[in-house]
């Protein structure tokens, strides 16, 4: 192999090598492939659906966007959503992981009780008295039926129009007109 030949090769692959990373197909490949969907089935095996549900949906929602961004072929925003699908499912993971073992912070997802004490904020606080329910509205009388017909029953009476243009009148500014005129 001779020198040249050899240079050649390395430069090829030096191309490769560097140029491969910033095509889209094959970052969509190493990021939602591997990483978002890998992430998601972390989060999977710890019940995060049940113990992190607003990052476990974020997390699906956003790797399904990807995907249908990739069948349209828009790698760039395929990737961006591949991303925050998988920085979603490793928050779901955490969270759920947190929540399983501790009890207290899975309180975190019951519903408020009735009264409050609940792991949401309640509508009101407990000292505010609650509101008077909003009196019915007095129905308006109702008005007699009406005698005529409605207008759209009516035939409307159409203006017929002139047959020759040398018989319309013609407006206050304008000359009549005559016949020699196209």
């Amino acid at each position: 192999m001779t020198l040249e030949g050899w240079h050649r090769r390395v430069v090829l692959v030096l191309a490769i090598a560097l140029g491969a990373p910033a095509c889209g197909p094959i970052q969509y490949t190493s990021t939602v492939t591997f990483g978002a969907s890998n992430a998601l089935d972390a989060a999977r095996a710890v019940n995060a659906a049940k113990w992190s549900p607003y990052w476990w949906t974020r997390a699906t929602q956003y790797l399904h966007k990807s995907r249908e961004e990739a069948a349209y072929s828009n790698f760039e925003a395929a990737n961006h959503f591949g991303r925050l699908a998988r920085e979603a499912a490793v928050k779901a993971r955490e969270e759920a992981i947190r929540r399983a073992a501790d009890p207290e912070a899975a309180k975190e997802l019951e519903p408020p009780t009735p009264g409050g004490g609940g792991g949401l904020a309640p509508a009101l606080d407990d000292d505010e008295p609650s509101p008077a329910p909003a009196k019915p509205k007095a129905k308006p009388k109702a008005s007699p039926p009406a005698t005529e017909e409605p207008a759209a029953a009516k035939p409307a009476a159409a203006k017929p129009a002139p047959a020759d243009p040398t018989d319309a009148k013609p407006l206050d500014d304008e000359p009549a007109p005559t016949g020699d005129q196209p």
